[in-house]
């Protein structure tokens, strides 16, 4: 695992851009996209640059329970607001939150991620340690599944809502299976409200406990965070 520590999240948005436009001209194929503030950097540089992904497929971590891509706190919007528009892809998978039968939409997304095996993989990390929406206590091989949102993470979304009481309480998430499936995982981390979740994450033990710490076990994994969120690194 290399962390790399930078000044702000511009800063860290450059960064995983050009190590994006590194793997691009090495010929991948499949990008796996995450949501949330993190990444909004790195798809503002995609944005502005000239790079092309109509030959490219893209495949979302998650998607909340009950919403669709016309609902402006869906993911499948704010991926269309922030990138597709911009910069479309030749498919885009995202989870149907909106599905009738949840379970087999789940199993439909495993076969999407075998079939389009992810090269270049973006991660947020929750305050407790979630990464997609794999709460503390996700078993390491969970696939894509149903999960009922903990607390501290309906809170914390509860900023992109009018209330708390409008965030929904489950999501359709890729597992941590599918996530450490990536052949590179590019995780980012801004804030305060990050850096013990980044401490334990680095340098902690791995458990279940704390989702994030899984990525100890994958050879290619790099961690951009800025001074706040890498403050309790060693």
């Amino acid at each position: 695992m290399k962390v790399i520590t930078v000044k702000n999240a511009q800063e860290g948005g450059k960064i995983a851009f050009t190590l994006l436009k590194d793997k691009m001209a090495q010929g991948i194929e499949t990008l796996g996209l995450a949501t949330g503030s993190s990444p909004e950097t790195f798809y503002e540089e995609i944005r502005q640059s000239d790079l092309d992904f109509s030959q490219m497929t893209s495949i979302n971590l998650d998607e909340y329970v009950g919403l669709d891509e016309t609902n402006d706190q869906s993911y499948a919007y704010f991926m269309k607001q922030h990138l597709f528009e911009a910069k479309p892809f030749k498919k885009s998978y995202l989870p149907d939150g909106k599905a009738m039968d949840l379970e087999a939409a789940a199993k439909d997304y495993d076969r999407i991620i075998i079939e389009n095996p992810i090269d270049f993989q973006i991660l947020g990390i929750g305050r407790n340690g979630h990464i997609g929406f794999n709460e503390p206590g996700t078993p390491f091989d969970e696939t894509t599944h149903i999960v009922d949102l903990a607390p501290s993470t309906i809170e914390a979304n509860s900023r992109f809502f009018d209330s708390i009481e409008q965030v929904p309480k489950q999501a359709m998430s890729m597992g941590i299976a599918s996530i450490m499936s990536s052949k590179t995982i590019v995780l980012l981390a801004f804030g305060s409200e990050k850096a013990d979740a980044i401490k334990g994450m680095v340098d902690g033990p791995v458990t279940e406990d704390l989702p994030g710490s899984v990525l100890q076990n994958h050879n290619d994994v790099i961690v951009i965070a800025d001074e706040a969120a890498a403050s309790k690194l060693a």
